[in-house]
Order: C-alpha cells, then structure tokens, then sequence
C-alpha cells in the first residue's frame, strides 16, 4: 500500500511537506509512511482517500472496488450543481443511445 500511496501524491504533484500538513502528521511520517517504515491507521486510510480523491480499495488493492467506485461517483456528482448534473446526465444517455446504434 506504501507504493499506492506515495505514487497517488506523485500523480497529483503534491509535496510530502504539503500532505503531511493537511493530514496534521510530519514530513518525516508522510516519508516513513511512503516507504514502507510506518503503518497507516485506518483514520490515516480514510483521510489519505479523501485528501487523494481515491477509494480506500484503491490505496490497499490497486483498483477500486465497484462499490466505491459507484460511492465515489454519487459523492462527486451530489457536489455538482444542478446545471452540471443535467449536462452529465445528458452525456450518459448520448453515450448510451450511441452504444445501441453500434450494437444493433
């Protein structure tokens, strides 16, 4: 999980020093954390996810579980205002009504 989670830091281009302040722990942690040195707590798990925009199963597993994945989209899309929510459910249906033209 120690790889998942300094490679999840990376690809949002986020310094120890800044996660180890939003997560209220020290950079050495965050670095002992990274490298396998430290467990993390499943409070740390939880707000790594957060802090990461990723599922906890993603963190410990590598992929997503598809119950989070569907948690982590009604989260998002309850975030949205209306006019968003519309314009993404416009979206589904095209993408929908176009797979059945290609399926026939």
């Amino acid at each position: 999980m120690h790889e998942r989670l300094k490679e999840a830091r990376k690809n949002l281009k986020l310094s120890q020093e800044f996660v180890a302040r939003q997560m209220q722990l020290s950079r050495p942690t965050i670095s002992a954390i990274e490298s396998g040195q430290r467990k993390v707590t499943a409070e740390e798990l939880a707000r790594f996810s957060e802090l990461y925009g990723v599922s906890a199963d993603e963190l410990m597993y590598g992929k997503a579980s598809e119950d989070a994945q569907v948690e982590m989209f009604a989260r998002a899309f309850s975030e949205l205002s209306d006019i968003d929510r519309r314009e993404i459910m416009s979206l589904i249906d095209f993408k929908r009504r176009y797979k059945e033209t290609m399926n026939g």
